[in-house]
């Protein structure tokens, strides 16, 4: 029985300890190459053509950047991965009987969609928690965001600003307006739903709320002011 025990406790540390280092591996990897593909876009190419066009971070508008932060994740550039602000605010709104929210980081979501797979079970969120830390320790905020800007669904298989900005606006990424921007960044929580080019009332609202907090997170921040001033040039 107690060399049964060792034998599986053996097993365990080693199956972590492997897994740990395959994991590590594969970020550093990533730290450094475009992705070249995510589990979303096989899944959506096995029924129709996938728009997916790699840019590196200075060639997407800082617009953009500063929109989707304001839009996904105000307390990108605080936090380690996880935003305990946002988890609590969010239970509180969803206590109160709210539009049910969540408080995924954009970290979390890089971690989901370039690691893992489409799934709500509590294991696929315990691996994108523990892939989420790990980027946050590995990757720059920079590579963070660029990666998210490159392989986020912007519509039905759009995948990434710079596909985003041309099936929409007929421009490249480094070249959108902030009212473009806002528009790409209010469809991103149900980009099959909704419209940045014909945007619902709804959209149009938020649209506008985000342009304000772009105003208000881009002219007023004063932690990571370097790369603040390249977001809203």
């Amino acid at each position: 029985m107690k060399k049964a025990l060792n034998h599986i406790l053996k097993t365990t540390v080693g199956f972590v300890l492997l897994f740990n280092i395959i994991s590590l591996i594969w970020v550093i990897i990533y730290a450094f190459i475009p992705i070249p593909i995510t589990k979303l876009m096989v899944i959506e190419g096995q029924e129709k053509d996938i728009k997916y066009e790699w840019r590196n971070l200075d060639q997407i508008s800082g617009r953009l950047q500063l929109a989707v932060m304001c839009a996904e994740d105000q307390y990108f550039l605080l936090h380690n991965g996880l935003d305990f602000r946002s988890i609590k605010q969010a239970e509180e709104v969803n206590k109160r009987g709210g539009n049910m929210r969540g408080a995924s980081t954009i970290s979390q979501q890089v971690a989901k969609n370039v690691f893992l797979w489409p799934d709500r079970t509590y294991l696929r969120k315990a691996a994108e928690l523990y892939f989420a830390l790990l980027i946050e320790m590995v990757w720059s905020k920079e590579r963070i965001m660029e990666v998210y800007l490159n392989i986020a669904e912007f519509g039905d298989g759009i995948f990434g600003a710079e596909a985003a900005s041309q099936a929409y606006f007929k421009r490249s990424a480094d070249g959108i307006s902030i009212t473009q921007a806002a528009r790409l960044a209010a469809i991103l929580p149900s980009p099959k739903r909704y419209s940045a080019v014909a945007p619902s009332p709804y959209v149009q609202k938020r649209v506008e709320w985000i342009k304000k907090q772009m105003w208000y997170w881009g002219y007023k921040m004063t932690y990571e002011e370097e790369f603040v001033k390249k977001m809203i040039k």
